[in-house]
């Protein structure tokens, strides 16, 4: 990766977005994790943008992008949901592959729920669904912690990424995105994503289009029984476990990842999704 764009979106700010690939082919979207930003998907930009015309963008509040308004301090999912909206208007985006890695995926199947018209096919990368109570009371706990501008790196690194070199070098490029964000762009994204476990739940059997809902089978959070209830409930779906990796296949598992990532932007489309409307 080099260069990011950046771009002045209405009433967003700038926006920070990294774009490759020929203008003329598919458009791939892809949006981060909180706490991350757009160069965390280094390897799938590099591998797709020969057949796709890539736009990673950075999430409010990280990377380049600017935060939120003052007033969406707490915001919640919804206003991320309008977020992307807004972005996809401002790179003149009608319809697009949208692809998420965990509260990225989150607002992408959000977004494939409620803006059906604008998604074509959408994958889910280490994506939550249905946290038990216990999880959900402490990621929240931790979203007040971040608010209160306590920053734990090391906590979630362990969580991500196993105890062995070749992961453990990229848990130190992880770590330096963790500190480079923005607190409070963090703690407002960090607080929707603690709170976004009704937003979509109760929606994903609208989601007619192709989905691919991937995770680790030693991820903590995204488990891969969430990915297997994701598919169940969507028409168009699947999951893919991918053994021996927790949190962040997309850079510990980049190959399995780009090859899964390929083969569901080559799946068919329903001709009602082709056309932009509503089923």
């Amino acid at each position: 990766m080099t260069s990011t764009t950046l771009l002045q979106c209405k009433n967003y700010g700038q926006l920070g977005v990294y774009i490759a690939g020929p203008k003329t082919a598919e458009p791939l979207v892809l949006i981060h994790g909180v706490g991350m930003q757009s160069a965390a998907w280094g390897p799938q930009i590099q591998a797709l943008q020969t057949n796709y015309r890539v736009y990673a963008v950075d999430m409010p509040g990280h990377g380049q992008s600017s935060k939120l308004p003052a007033s969406e301090e707490l915001a919640r999912m919804p206003e991320y949901i309008d977020w992307i909206d807004a972005v996809l208007d401002c790179l003149d985006l009608d319809q697009v592959n949208l692809a998420g890695h965990s509260m990225g995926a989150v607002i992408s199947a959000t977004y494939a729920c409620t803006h059906p018209q604008r998604v074509k096919r959408v994958a889910l990368v280490n994506c939550i669904y249905d946290r038990p109570s216990a999880s959900t009371k402490a990621v929240q706990a931790r979203a007040a912690d971040i608010r209160a501008g306590k920053m734990d790196i090391e906590t979630p690194l362990k969580r991500w990424f196993r105890d062995i070199p070749e992961e453990q070098v990229l848990a130190v490029k992880v770590g330096q995105w963790l500190d480079d964000v923005d607190i409070q762009g963090y703690g407002t994204a960090y607080t929707a994503f603690a709170h976004s476990d009704d937003t979509y739940a109760d929606k994903l059997k609208e989601i007619n289009c192709p989905l691919l809902a991937i995770t680790g089978d030693g991820d903590p959070n995204s488990t891969d029984a969430m990915s297997i209830a994701i598919a169940a409930q969507a028409q168009n779906a699947e999951a893919v476990v991918i053994k021996n990796h927790r949190h962040m296949i997309n850079i510990t598992a980049p190959e399995r990842v780009n090859a899964e990532l390929t083969r569901w932007l080559q799946k068919p489309v329903e001709a009602a999704t082709q056309l932009g409307e509503s089923p």
